[in-house]
């Protein structure tokens, strides 16, 4: 069983900035702890009703959302996975099934090291057009990823045990 890595601890104290981007790289680790230490076939495995939620695939998911939210939403990158989701919407989840885990954890970390510059870069209430129409701030995009991760770290969580026992926050 993987033992608890170290993983920083959100600031009960600070600046807006300081704290929620300490809760969302928190839970980017704790991701990476969830995910690492499996086989490619344990990653694989399918254990619940929805046979593309899998720990590999919640982590491919994980990586797309930090590259679209970041930066193709807020830094006006090319959206590389536009055309494989217009043909298959799951197509990050069944892409996953191919990777070898060790790769889809170091595609994630890469991501969001990449991300973390995009939203230094900024001020949170600095503000983009989404989807032509719709304002919206940084500070909105990284309230949503915190929801994000944090809503799939519950999902790996259950799967996590349900694959070795491994617990904890």
């Amino acid at each position: 069983m993987t033992e608890a890595p170290e993983r920083p601890d959100p600031p009960m104290a600070g600046d807006e900035r300081t704290q929620l981007t300490g809760f969302l790289d928190f839970l980017r680790a704790s991701v990476v702890w969830k995910c690492s230490g499996l086989s490619d076939e344990q990653a694989r495995r399918e254990l619940v009703p929805s046979k593309l939620t899998t720990v590999a695939g919640l982590l491919c998911h994980l990586t797309l959302v930090e590259n679209y939210w970041f930066r193709v939403v807020l830094d006006g990158q090319p959206d590389e996975w536009a055309e494989r989701l217009e043909i298959d919407r799951d197509a990050e989840f069944r892409a996953a099934l191919e990777i070898p885990m060790a790769q889809l954890i170091a595609d994630y970390q890469a991501e969001t090291e990449r991300c973390r510059e995009v939203v230094a870069a900024r001020g949170f209430d600095d503000t983009v057009l989404f989807k032509g129409d719709r304002e919206l701030t940084v500070r909105w995009v990284v309230a949503h990823m915190i929801e994000e991760t944090a809503r799939h770290l519950g999902h790996l969580d259950l799967l996590r045990e349900m694959t070795d026992g491994l617990t904890g926050e």
